[in-house]
């Protein structure tokens, strides 16, 4: 059986800042397109069976550009709906909330279609993908790779080790990163979390090609 492939997508202006990104569609900025196309190398030795993606266009150029082809938009790995905490950082809402935290008390109501969400409802939506990927890797020796969002990935992470959606707060995810979900002794284990070429070692590599040419 393969393994679990997880993308976060690449920088945006609103995840550089600290502002939560649910439903607005924001761009991958410049850094973030370089750090989409990092990730291409560290998939260059795997076999990818399925590739589901979320639906926003930040996650679905990160597919792109990271080389993953045949994608299947999946409803279900949109991130966390932040409701009315929609582009305000966790500063700003603790102002007033002192004591908010997002993976106990979920999201307030925001506009129309974006109620907000509560981690039991994030956990639901995770349980899905999960029960498609698995089912997937169940029938071949490929790997399934999710293209998606930060906090919606902590949970699934959470879900596939048999812990709450509460329990995605200890996995601490940065942009344009590969992470890996596989088994041990027939136990779901992490096999790799947050892996990511260096920009250092990506402008050499770059200097080097154009020495070449």
């Amino acid at each position: 059986m393969g393994e679990l492939i997880l993308v976060r997508h690449g920088e945006t202006a609103w995840s550089r800042s600290g502002r939560h990104t649910s439903y607005t569609d924001l761009p991958l900025t410049e850094y973030g397109e370089r750090e989409a196309r990092s990730v291409a190398p560290l998939l260059a030795d795997r076999r990818i069976g399925l590739a589901l993606v979320s639906p926003m266009a930040r996650a679905r150029r990160t597919a792109e550009l990271a080389g993953l082809g045949d994608l299947r938009i999946t409803a279900d790995l949109h991130e966390w709906d932040y409701g009315g905490y929609e582009g305000i950082t966790t500063a700003e809402i603790r102002r007033t909330r002192p004591d908010w935290d997002l993976w106990t008390d979920g999201a307030v109501p925001g506009p129309d279609g974006h109620a907000g969400e509560a981690p039991a409802e994030v956990g639901e939506r995770a349980d899905r993908v999960l029960s498609e990927a698995m089912d997937a890797l169940r029938s071949s020796d490929d790997d399934v790779a999710l293209v998606a969002h930060a906090h919606f990935l902590r949970v699934l992470t959470a879900r596939y080790l048999g812990l709450s959606p509460a329990a995605g707060s200890l996995f601490q995810l940065a942009t344009g990163t590969l992470s890996r979900l596989g088994t041990e002794h027939d136990r779901p284990v992490v096999t790799a979390w947050n892996v990511a070429i260096p920009e250092s070692v990506l402008r050499a590599a770059s200097r080097e090609r154009e020495t070449a040419v």
